[in-house]
């Protein structure tokens, strides 16, 4: 397995694509100062270069979009302001599904624009605003190679205003060079911008993006050229302080299991903290929290869980967001060597329950060393909790980036989770560290893109077996999508601040993708896939394997619908639950071949009313399974969405194994009352786990990033009504620059 994974490395190390010529735009210095309204009528826009001939990316990528884009520029010492008019067809109708800060999908008219301010095609700083007004903010990153690649997560000071009319709407964009990071001395940044126009569904671009890549791919960015270097943005300091103050009751009902009753406890507290970004130049930020609390974050989105490992819930928390790519894209999807979701979390050993220990301080420092190096260190200290016996924990993070060809990189990283008192404890571990080093590939025009590492673990007393090795190829072309991976990870391989769903395996999988473009009056493209992953060990050969074979249809109204027929085999290593509702397990050693059918729809969300839609119906290890997921949406434009999520599984197995019907039912209804002001409320219904709740929060940005939050949370077994548990939080914080 190792010598084909270095085979493979060695073959596909380099790609000599030549990259497309760019487009090109000047930015001059204002002459005249810009007054913020989103209307371009002072002198400096007068004489700002304009540039238009916006390409379609979507419904097709050969033509210039009908509705057409004008682009420009200027900038004075505190500012790099973006000015464009968006032309319209007849009767315009603008789509926003609220007036939210970061907004995102089709299901909007938008103008963004992107800056790649160090000219290294992979990273880049995102801006976008809506013909309401409405901001969003986002960091891309592996140069946008695939969909997924751009995070909004990230928030950042900077402001814009519109204007509209029946014939256009125009955006004027203020974006301070303090809020983003660039070369001192750099005459070029790479950018693009593109538009997303509901009223013709088209999606059109500045500097044209082949259909099969994300909008924000940095491999066809074109050029911004300066008429003299921007200068150091000089000082800049942040300090973010918040104030919470809450109060939580659980208990005060029988205990399910054993009918003992638990007493109702109640406490209240108060707490206070920091966070600090201080720019070390312009190109190298240092992060740092004292006592943090990310209360503000809503809980996550409750799901079924038919699988037989855990589940992978995202990062939301702010502190971590910020070049969040340079530690968290370190290995591959459901194996990585570092999750900052473990930091704060830790796992009662006796229960098997997690449970959070508080974050006393970190300090995290990231950012461009120049234009080949990038560096990230990060380092946070965690309190002990008694009750379980956990010390206090320190978890440190060394992350090393080094650019190689033209969009290519080499990395290296280091995690260490380290008990500081080196006490022996039974439950838990003196120390846990992984030593990786990763290899990215990505051609100059984005056809090529892969990733190749290996990562070791190391404990005490730990096995000798404790590696992972991958490598994967995309080959990606307007007509062809092929994707091929060889993975391996020994018995031993334990990152416990990572997130590795399974151990002691050979992984390899291969898919292959045929896209057509019929003449057709409503379908866009078809696009038959064929795919298989299979995993194996030593001992029992192959274990599991999936062979796909389906359609995906695209549409032109932006709706999208896919068929597939699945065939499944699985060996159990464990005793397992196919219902994960309680029933009798099927025992370990047994084996399960079984095929389905699945078919997914996603509506046109350009429509007030819009239906996403999964299905799966066939064999389900030894017996059958029905299922039914999706939501239903209603925009009430522009003051927000009502949403009801829904999922039911009908699980049929034969005696002794059980039966299950799993619902889970999950309305929610997003209002903004204004830019400013939000009411999110949701309620989770699920059966699986006898719980329901209910899930209220109130934000109030009352400064840019400053907010003021009233989160209720409470949980009941649906049954009887009884509750569990409740909690109301209240928090403000301020972004106060210095």
């Amino acid at each position: 397995m190792r010598l084909k994974f270095f085979t493979l490395l060695g073959f596909l190390v380099y790609s000599g694509i030549l990259a497309q010529e760019q487009k090109s735009i000047h930015i001059r210095e204002a002459s005249t100062p810009i007054t913020l309204d989103g209307v371009l009528n002072e002198q400096s826009w007068l004489e700002a270069e304009k540039s238009s001939d916006y390409w379609m990316n979507f419904p097709t990528d050969t033509l210039l979009a009908s509705t057409q884009t004008v682009l420009m520029f200027t900038y004075d010492d505190k500012f790099i302001y973006i000015g464009a008019k968006m032309y319209n067809v007849e009767n315009p109708g603008y789509v926003t599904p609220s007036l939210r800060r970061d907004f995102r999908g089709a299901g909007n008219d938008m103008f963004t624009i992107s800056f790649d301010t160090f000219d290294d095609n992979t990273n880049a700083f995102q801006f976008g605003i809506n013909p309401f007004g409405v901001r969003r903010e986002g960091l891309v990153v592996n140069g946008g190679a695939q969909r997924g690649n751009l995070s909004l997560d990230w928030e950042n000071k900077w402001y814009g205003e519109v204007t509209r009319t029946d014939a256009y709407w125009v955006a004027e964009l203020a974006i301070p060079f303090k809020s983003i990071r660039y070369k001192e001395g750099n005459l070029v940044w790479n950018i693009n911008s593109y538009r997303i126009d509901s009223n013709t569904g088209e999606r059109s671009i500045w500097n044209p993006v082949p259909q099969n890549f994300a909008l924000y791919s940095q491999a066809h960015t074109g050029q911004l050229i300066w008429d003299k270097a921007p200068k150091k943005p000089g000082a800049n300091i942040s300090v973010i302080p918040y104030i919470s103050a809450n109060a939580a009751a659980s208990g005060g009902f029988l205990n399910r299991d054993d009918g003992v009753e638990l007493p109702r406890d109640t406490e209240s507290g108060f707490d206070a903290g920091f966070d600090a970004k201080i720019a070390l130049g312009p190109s190298m930020n240092l992060d740092i929290t004292v006592n943090p609390d990310f209360s503000q974050v809503e809980v996550d989105q409750q799901v079924t869980n038919l699988d037989r490992f855990e589940i992978f819930f995202p990062e939301r928390r702010q502190f971590f967001l910020e070049n969040a790519d340079l530690f968290g894209e370190f290995g591959a999807q459901g194996l990585r060597p570092f999750f900052s979701r473990r930091i704060g979390v830790s796992r009662d050993e006796s229960t098997g329950v997690n449970v959070q220990n508080k974050i006393n301080f970190g300090a995290r420092l990231s950012g461009k060393l120049n234009n080949n190096w990038r560096l990230g260190v990060l380092n946070m200290q965690a309190a002990a909790l008694e009750n379980i016996d956990l010390p206090e924990i320190n978890y440190t993070v060394t992350a090393l980036q080094r650019k190689v060809f033209s969009r290519s990189n080499l990395g290296f990283i280091f995690v260490n989770k380290q008990d500081l008192a080196n006490e022996s404890n039974s439950s838990f571990n003196q120390y846990n560290r992984v030593l990786g080093l990763d290899y990215n590939l990505a051609s100059a025009d984005n056809k090529w893109n892969g990733k190749f590492f290996y990562h070791r673990s190391f404990e005490k007393g730990g096995a000798d077996d404790s590696y992972a090795a991958s490598g994967n190829i995309l080959y990606s072309t307007i007509n062809w999508q092929i994707e091929a991976l060889l993975q391996s990870v020994g018995d031993g391989y334990s990152p416990e601040v990572g997130f590795a769903r399974r151990n002691g395996y050979d992984r390899n999988s291969l898919s292959l993708q045929k896209n057509f473009y019929p003449q057709s009056e409503s379908i866009q493209r078809i696009s038959p896939t064929i795919s298989y992953e299979g995993y194996a060990n030593e001992s029992l050969g192959l274990t599991d394997y999936q062979i796909g074979i389906g359609t995906d249809f695209s549409m032109l109204n932006t709706s999208s619908f896919s068929i597939q027929v699945n065939q499944t085999y699985l060996y159990l290593f464990n005793d397992f639950d196919p219902t994960r509702n309680g029933n009798q397990k099927l025992p370990e050693g047994t084996d399960y071949r079984y095929t389905n059918l699945r078919l997914n729809y996603r509506g046109d969300t350009r429509n007030p009313f819009y239906l996403n839609l999964n299905a799966n119906a066939g064999q389900y290890f030894n017996g059958n399974r029905i299922g039914l997921g999706g939501s239903l949406n209603y925009r009430i434009q522009p003051l927000g969405l009502i949403t009801m999520d829904f999922n039911y599984n009908r699980i049929r197995l034969p005696e002794p194994y059980g039966e299950a019907d799993l619902f889970l039912i999950g309305p929610r209804l997003d209002i903004t009352f204004t830019k400013k002001l939000f009411w999110t409320t949701f309620i989770q219904y699920n059966n699986q786990i006898d719980n329901l709740n209910i899930n209220s929060r109130i934000q109030w940005r009352f400064k840019p990033v400053s907010d003021v939050f009233i989160a209720y949370t409470d949980n009941y077994f649906p049954d009887d009504f009884i509750n569990k548990n409740r909690a109301l939080v209240i928090k403000v914080t301020y972004w106060l620059n210095l």
